[in-house]
């Protein structure tokens, strides 16, 4: 069979994306039970575990592949299941999986019943849990069955009072009741329920790099809006094997380990770890035979920083990357040892792909790529008008319609359903670009990471892309810290490479470093030596929280200023 993308979209000789909705889309039914009936052994599923993983511990690698019609036979065992114990349309179900391969057919199995499906970090502490919670009512959660993991769990559970099934998968925990063995007994048949395009199918909480999370809810239509995601930015083939390094808690995973892949008819591959090994993984590449791959920043910029590219990537056909910007010295010295050329893209929670360096388009390292031509992002002032040529402002989105339903969202595909995002006909992101005559956008930083010093606006990104470049520099962030002359200083937060010490002389050698290749305003004043840079759970950097650090402490230490 033709990937089913064929009949979703339409994409002209410009690359310009037209998607194809049909009313009453379920991804469960008309994606995964469709190819399992007409290519029933199809590769759906690569897993792979790591002898990392807390689930069994063992020395060697446990592995398993699943066929569509596995995933189509496990989900309609496990809707079933969930039926018949009241749990239905509209129902929100946490999922804390991590990279289990469960995860892929439960989540299936609640596309099926309608019901709304909350992937979660298995990181959450406490407060965390009973949050989410009691704020979307929770009917159940579903979790690897870990001691810790179901204390967590199972305490958050009774805080909240809420939630009336608890399920694990994997092992038997007092408390929980096994899925997995469960689902055993049900029919694999499940009788297609009716669904319509406005449904919620999947619920998360914002990372956020600054205050509490938000909601964040998509509906039935949004795996749709993943194609372009797959086709156009991560270039997956049909009978390929996608690697993106997520886990299943983040809104990551649904771009590059289910929706957009299968519908272009590639198998997704899950490297089920606890403990990072860059060596096992890229040793588990190689042998697997991943053709494209995706990370985030943090992933590849271990691989150059350590010296590891001489392996791994050797039938890798096509890189990419997405969560935050990639420095380009990182893209370059990649590309001159793999041969590949590491295309960036650029999305939120709320959304799939905005802006990307699309396939068959030319790469300007160091920038974001174009917008999409689903959404059509522009560069906007303060008062919304449209930026001039290289003008920083906000990237945003117009609003395009509603449903009958009244929630709030356009009409194309893969936006929030929620009001929280939008402000007037504006969908807002709260990043600061700036765009070429070419239409690359250039990514600048946060609204609220922007520093601004002695009149001028400074990128916290373009200052730590020059601090990477260093030999010494591992890794670090840009923020601003108050200053009598000049508004604000430029402070930088740095994490060496072993054997560098963080003395006076390296001080002076940087800031040097930054001054030759950007301005003199833009060298940092400041830089102070740390062993961690803090980021969030999805590895984005938290200025926010070395600003309030520096808040805290009234300033930087005086040994860490400008001599």
């Amino acid at each position: 069979m033709k990937p089913l993308y064929t009949e979703l979209c339409a994409v002209d000789a410009q690359g310009n994306m037209t998607l194809h909705v049909p009313d009453g889309f379920n991804f469960a039914y008309d994606v995964v039970d469709r190819i399992a009936a007409e290519e029933p052994d199809k590769r759906a599923l690569v897993w792979v575990q790591d002898e990392s993983s807390a689930l069994y511990p063992v020395t060697a690698c446990h592995e398993r592949t699943l066929s569509f019609s596995d995933i189509s036979r496990l989900s309609s065992e496990t809707a079933n299941f969930f039926a018949a114990r009241g749990i239905g349309r509209g129902d929100r179900v946490m999922l804390i999986l991590k990279r289990h391969y469960s995860y892929w057919y439960i989540l299936t199995a609640l596309h099926k019943l309608g019901a709304v499906a909350m992937p979660a970090t298995y990181m959450l502490n406490h407060d965390d849990l009973v949050y989410r919670m009691k704020k979307t009512e929770a009917k159940a959660v579903v979790c690897l069955g870990e001691d810790g993991l179901c204390k967590k769990i199972s305490a958050a559970a009774s805080e909240a009072g809420c939630v009336a099934g608890l399920f694990t998968v994997g092992c038997t925990v007092p408390g929980f009741e096994r899925l997995d063995v469960e689902i055993e007994k049900y029919p694999p048949e499940f009788r297609r329920i009716k669904t319509e395009n406005g449904d919620p199918i999947l619920l998360y909480f914002t990372s956020g790099t600054t205050g509490r999370p938000k909601i964040v809810i998509h509906d039935e239509t949004y795996p749709i809006g993943h194609i372009q995601t797959a086709l156009l930015w991560q270039n997956v083939r049909d009978g390929g094997l996608h690697l993106s390094v997520a886990d299943t808690g983040w809104a990551k995973s649904s771009w590059g380990k289910i929706y957009g892949q299968w519908i272009c008819g590639s198998a997704v591959f899950a490297y089920d770890f606890d403990a990072f090994s860059a060596v096992r993984m890229l040793d588990v590449i190689e042998r697997c035979g991943v053709t494209t791959f995706c990370a985030p920043p943090t992933i590849y910029r271990f691989f150059v920083k350590n010296d590891l590219l001489d392996r791994g990537f050797g039938r890798v056909e096509y890189a990419t990357t997405a969560g935050e910007a990639i420095n380009p010295e990182i893209v370059e010295t990649f590309l001159r040892k793999t041969g590949l050329q590491i295309h960036s893209g650029y999305g939120q929670t709320e959304s799939t792909l905005l802006v990307a360096d699309f396939v068959g388009a030319p790469v300007r390292v160091g920038s974001m790529g174009r917008p999409s031509t689903l959404y059509h992002p522009i560069v906007v002032d303060e008062n919304g008008a449209e930026c001039d040529v290289d003008e920083a402002g906000e990237i945003v989105m117009p609003k395009e319609g509603r449903y009958d339903n009244g929630l709030c969202v356009p009409s194309f595909p893969g936006l929030d359903l929620g009001d929280t995002v939008w402000d007037g006909d504006l969908y807002r992101t709260g990043d600061i670009a700036r765009r070429d005559r070419d239409g690359y956008l250039w990514f600048i930083g946060r609204v609220d990471d922007v520093i601004k010093s002695s009149g001028y606006r400074i990128s916290p990104f373009e200052i730590e892309s020059v601090l990477m470049e260093h030999p010494a520099v591992m890794d670090c962030a840009v923020t601003g810290i108050p200053d009598e002359k000049r508004g604000f200083a430029v402070k930088a937060t740095v994490v060496l490479r072993e054997g560098n010490r963080g003395d006076l002389a390296m001080t002076n050698t940087l800031r040097e470093f930054v001054r030759r290749r950007t301005a003199d305003y833009k060298a940092p004043r400041i830089i102070k030596y740390v062993d961690k840079i803090p980021r969030t759970f999805s590895g984005k950097i938290r200025h926010v929280e070395i600003r309030e650090k520096d808040a805290n402490a009234n300033g930087a230490n005086a040994g860490d200023a400008e001599k």
